[in-house]
């Protein structure tokens, strides 16, 4: 697009595979190319990469796949000046200083930084112990600090980020979804086994355990069918359950299988940096959503308006029985959990948000 304002946005995965990414920024590039944003994306990891990260073992290819995401990022610092806006979700490198973070604010004219999720706090991870280790955890602050507008995950990480920003140019945006793709197909009836479903990746696979008990239990009450969408194998003894893998054209029609959603959270700081994705997926398909009463999820989740909170085992138990065996009350919460998203946290309602945002960053 000849003469256009041009964005280099530097990420951590391939475009079209984290819901992080999908689910947030990436759906909007069409919109932003509409206002006169010509859209380049420089992921730091590529295919070959994101297909093993979150399996055990495959060091070697592991560490080859971080050399070829800095070879991409060394080539990215000679083109930042090409572009008016630089965005950056997350970090640009994963590991190490703060350094190519610098380097970056250092070229580039103008920075927007995404973050999602508490990056300010310390994570482990099971999977890869080295970039536990060695995890760069200057680089968040560091991009906090210098961008020249923030765009955060949840309420509680934008209050921080407002704090340390220099600008003080913070804006809390919600994960939001296609309305026009996540429709409902739900008839709310009882005479097929009902359907409690999860969807999510290896790395939010210890929210799923948090409700092994919980399923065990259920199993013993009432008949149901569990249906975990993810990148890997699980068991669960006692339960009648399908894993099936996440893949992006099959996507929809898997949520549309599913009778009720679970959002399990811990309640820990952690989760204060989550945005609620899970909940808005489960809702914009309206379906009535289960789903810890922490962090952001009360915002999106009115309790036995739209939705059920819980806190304790019990809870769970209690509200996926009650839904189970109710299927007028799974359809008076889905509706209203539909209307919910459709008002709030669609991409028509959030589009203006990230477009008013590259707006007065490149104008200013």
């Amino acid at each position: 697009m000849s003469g256009s304002r041009k964005i280099l946005v530097l990420c951590p995965f391939p475009q079209g595979v984290a819901a992080g990414q999908r689910l947030k920024y990436e759906q909007y590039f069409q919109d932003w190319e509409s206002k006169g944003f010509d859209v380049t994306v420089s992921s730091f990891m590529d295919m070959a990469m994101w297909k093993i990260v979150y399996t055990h073992g495959h060091i070697l290819e592991k560490a080859i796949g971080v050399l070829r995401g800095h070879l991409r990022r060394i080539r990215d610092l000679f083109r930042i000046h090409r572009y008016h806006i630089v965005y950056i979700h997350m970090w640009v490198t994963p590991l190490g200083t703060s350094l190519f973070e610098r380097f970056v604010r250092v070229l580039a004219r103008r920075v927007v930084y995404d973050i999602e999720d508490n990056l300010l706090l310390k994570q482990g991870n099971a999977i890869n112990p080295v970039a536990r280790m060695f995890g760069g955890r200057s680089k968040a602050p560091y991009l906090i600090r210098t961008s020249d507008h923030v765009i955060t995950s949840s309420p509680f990480l934008n209050d921080i980020c407002l704090e340390a920003n220099e600008r003080k140019r913070c804006t809390y945006i919600s994960s939001s979804v296609d309305c026009d793709r996540f429709v409902p197909v739900n008839r709310y009836v009882n005479d097929r086994r009902i359907t409690i479903g999860w969807t999510g990746t290896f790395s939010t696979r210890p929210y799923l355990d948090l409700l092994r008990e919980v399923f065990q239990e259920l199993a013993q009450r009432c008949d149901f069918r569990l249906l975990v969408i993810g990148n890997f194998d699980y068991d669960l003894p006692g339960v009648d359950m399908q894993v099936i893998r996440w893949i992006e054209a099959t996507e929809v029609a898997d949520l549309q299988g599913i009778d009720i959603g679970v959002y399990p959270l811990p309640e820990d700081e952690w989760v204060f940096g989550k945005s609620g994705l899970k909940a808005i997926q489960y809702m914009a398909f309206g379906l009535p959503a289960v789903a810890t009463n922490v962090g952001t999820t009360p915002r999106i989740i009115r309790h036995m308006e739209n939705g059920w909170l819980v806190s304790s085992n019990e809870e769970w138990i209690v509200a996926l029985e009650t839904l189970v065996n109710d299927p007028a009350l799974r359809r008076r919460l889905g509706e209203a959990a539909r209307k919910t998203v459709v008002e709030n946290y669609s991409v028509e309602a959030i589009k203006s948000i990230y477009s008013s945002i590259l707006e007065s960053v490149v104008t200013a």
